[in-house]
């Protein structure tokens, strides 16, 4: 069986922010400053790397990539109580309230133009780890995939919800399982 090399890099110590299009806290920053030390210092070449739109995921990898002197490399942007804050964070199919129209991010989200070649059905209002992964999965194995089939080393900077997803994907957890799985900010292994 083949071995590849992947590395997942979440967009670290922010707030819940959704779709909103949130800054890289200033935590944050340190946490991606000190990870891509470690990719450093442990000698991690990539060939293609892979986030978001949104300028939080964008920043984390940027910090990852000044850091292990790789700038250059092509980057590939994806488009597509406690307890109840837990429940919308981790639920499968349980999306947060819809945001409505006079919410302050509303017209950040609706009118960006980031988000332009999406039809208002295609921009969700609310969104649960199920909708997620029905938009992340196909991305993944058209865009991701066949690069790290064809030995390229991908380094991906993401979100946690699409981050938790890709590992559920690859581990192949239950509903039940996923929904229990953390992945920290500022932790490396």
């Amino acid at each position: 069986m083949a071995t590849y090399k992947l590395v997942l890099i979440r967009n670290l110590e922010n707030r819940f922010s959704g779709w909103y299009d949130a800054d890289l806290s200033p935590v944050g920053h340190e946490e991606a400053k000190r990870g891509g030390q470690v990719l450093r210092d442990a000698g991690y070449e990539f060939d293609i790397c892979f986030t978001s739109v949104q300028k939080r995921a964008i920043q984390n990898l940027w910090t990852v990539l000044d850091a292990i002197d790789q700038m250059w490399l092509p980057v590939k942007p994806a488009k597509h109580g406690e307890v109840q804050v837990k429940t919308w964070r981790r639920s499968y199919d349980f999306p947060l309230p819809p945001m409505e129209p006079d919410h302050p991010f509303y017209s950040n989200i609706s009118k960006n133009r980031r988000y332009a070649d999406l039809t208002e059905d295609q921009l969700p209002s609310c969104e649960s780890l199920k909708d997620m992964i029905a938009r992340a999965l196909p991305f993944w194995n058209e865009e991701i995939v066949p690069q790290i089939k064809e030995g390229k080393h991908a380094l991906i900077a993401a979100h946690g919800n699409s981050l938790q997803d890709i590992v559920n994907h690859l581990k192949g957890l239950s509903e039940e399982a996923i929904i229990e799985l953390s992945l920290p900010t500022g932790t490396w292994s």
